[in-house]
């Protein structure tokens, strides 16, 4: 997907079709979304912070266009898994998390443009689940609060055939959880930066 990406924005400079983004216009789109935690945290155990590894998940979002500038999106994806550790202590937990977000859309340029670069701002809301504990903490309980927190997000689409679109966005999440332990109760900010590659329909 993100290889393919450049060709089809390169194709669609080429073309002479509009992107149609008017009031009124639904449009989805879908692709691989790379989430990439700038975590940090409580000391755990005299053992560092807690550092969670990168994940790349299919993504999907549903966006209605209020006026020609304006859109209301909302994001969804397949769970994401992340491997927690420590530098002391290596692994020590396993976590998957749906970050459903819903977004307010300002989009540049004229509704029939061919390229629609947008900004949005909104709010997050993180579930946590299947948490295990792994390591030292094996066997053990590992429980993560679900977090509900700002987004903010730039992306432009790119038209390359009637009714289709490629995709770039670049989103930010403010995730901030309370991981719960037998060693004792650690704050984490996750805050992750999630890249989004995708090819997009209007209807």
């Amino acid at each position: 997907m993100k290889a393919l990406l450049p060709v089809v924005f390169v194709s669609a400079l080429c073309s002479s079709m509009a992107l149609a983004h008017n009031a009124g216009d639904i449009f989805v789109r879908g692709g691989l979304a790379a989430v990439m935690p700038d975590e940090s945290s409580d000391d755990v155990a005299s053992s560092g912070e807690l550092e969670l590894n990168n994940d790349t998940q299919v993504g999907v979002t549903l966006t209605y266009m209020l006026t020609d500038q304006l859109g209301v999106e909302l994001l969804a994806a397949t769970p994401f898994t992340h491997e927690v550790s420590t530098k002391g202590l290596g692994d020590v937990a396993e976590v998957s998390h749906l970050p459903p977000s819903i977004m307010a859309q300002y989009y540049f340029g004229q509704a029939n443009s061919q390229i629609r670069p947008y900004i949005g701002a909104g709010l997050n809301y993180t579930v946590f689940f299947d948490e295990k504990g792994k390591g030292a903490l094996a066997d053990t309980d590992v429980d993560l609060d679900n977090s509900f927190g700002l987004a903010a997000q730039v992306g432009i689409d790119v038209n390359f055939a009637e009714n289709w679109f490629a995709n770039a966005s670049l989103w930010y999440m403010d995730i901030n959880t309370d991981v719960h332990t037998v060693v004792g109760t650690f704050d984490a900010d996750i805050d992750p930066i999630t890249f989004m590659a995708s090819v997009g329909y209007t209807f």
